[in-house]
């Protein structure tokens, strides 16, 4: 799912020591998600976010530069599942959904 939304993140580094910055979440699926941020993450740093109704968890698989920031692969943890019903981010995008209402009848 295409979404945008503006998140806190925090994360710990290699060696132990806590950051965080506000991150724009890109998409979202049950087992994971991308963040755009500013500066780039460790690979396999435990990050982390709250939304109202949900903490999500997970570790940094990939992070890339792209032209406009640096783009942070999160696999959840298990246990952090994403679903509609958990969080809703503020702009939510189906592309299957949408892609089936572009096709002709």
């Amino acid at each position: 799912m295409l979404c945008a939304d503006m998140v806190e993140v925090s994360w710990t580094d290699h060696a132990g020591r806590s950051h965080s910055a506000v991150a724009l979440l890109e998409d979202i699926s049950p087992s994971g998600a991308c963040l755009q941020l500013d500066i780039r993450i460790p690979l396999g740093a435990a990050i982390r976010w709250e939304s109202p109704k949900r903490k999500f968890s997970g570790a940094v698989r990939y992070c890339v530069y792209r032209e406009i920031g640096f783009f942070v692969g999160v696999e959840f943890q298990p246990a952090c599942k994403w679903s509609r019903k958990s969080y809703r981010p503020q702009h939510l995008l189906d592309l299957r959904r949408l892609a089936a209402h572009g096709k002709p009848r």
